[in-house]
């Protein structure tokens, strides 16, 4: 019988940088993380948006940089999905705003999304859920949208051959899909979402943030991990699990590695 390599997967979403205190706890996040390499099994870091508190400010998106660019030193493979945050400033999204996270955070170039990585068994499917937010008419507030485009697009990646044939797959955007935290925070197109997903299955992992809610949702769609990663900087001291996965084993597995790696603040 085959024997699978582990397929780790480390789950952060919604930093803030910009917030108060949140800047100076995800370099504190990265350090952590740069040290415990080894001992986490070297996963795959997935951050699921909402880096920056203001994409309007360059800086802000500079020191989120930073900070993968530190846990990239030290041979992590991290994959990003922007959030409502990223592409402006919580209340508005603009396309130049967009543009300027695309050029730090995707240097591989603008060839759209979804975004799809092959790492060692596994692909990565990277969604961008402002897509179809950043007209006049709806870029205001924290909606998302895929959009019927990137959905079709979406579609036709989960059924190419190579994707089909991986061990593992997993899918990840910004916006909470099914579990809305109130009025205009929504994944307006949730339900096309829905459909493609469980048309063209099964997945691993379903991957998101947005409501800080750190909620696990096992199961739902027919997929056994579908995680919201809450704030990794506990920005207002909001819940902020960093869940790490092993896809090669049950979801029964899957453990908050917070209290390894804070274990003077997690007793």
């Amino acid at each position: 019988m085959r024997v699978f390599d582990p397929m780790r997967v480390l789950h952060l979403s919604d930093l803030h940088v910009g917030y108060g205190e949140c800047g100076a706890r995800w370099r504190d996040l990265t350090e952590r993380l740069a040290r415990a390499r080894e001992a986490l099994g070297g996963p795959v870091v997935v951050l699921t948006g909402d880096l920056v508190e203001r994409a309007t400010e360059e800086a802000l998106l500079r020191e989120a940089k930073a900070g993968l660019e530190r846990l990239r030193s030290v041979g992590f493979t991290v994959l990003v999905a922007p959030g409502n945050h990223d592409y402006g400033d919580a209340l508005k999204a603009t396309p130049e705003s967009q543009a300027a996270f695309g050029r730090f955070f995707y240097p591989e170039g603008p060839e759209g999304f979804p975004r799809v990585y092959f790492v060692g068994e596994a692909v990565f499917v990277g969604l961008e859920s402002m897509a179809a937010e950043l007209h006049w008419y709806d870029a205001l507030w924290a909606n998302g949208e895929l959009g019927r485009a990137q959905l079709e697009r979406l579609e036709e990646v989960l059924r190419r051959p190579e994707v089909r044939s991986a061990r593992h797959r997993v899918v990840y955007l910004h916006h909470h899909p099914f579990d809305p935290m109130g009025p205009l925070h929504e994944l307006k197109d949730a339900l096309g979402l829905a459909r493609v997903l469980k048309e063209n299955g099964p997945l691993d992992a379903l991957l998101f943030g947005h409501n800080h809610a750190g909620g696990a949702y096992p199961g739902v769609w027919g997929i056994p991990r579908c995680y919201d990663a809450g704030t990794s900087t506990l920005k207002e001291n909001e819940p902020g699990p960093l869940r790490l996965m092993d896809l090669s084993k049950d979801p029964s597995f899957d453990s908050d590695v917070r209290p390894l790696l804070f274990p003077e603040v997690c007793v």
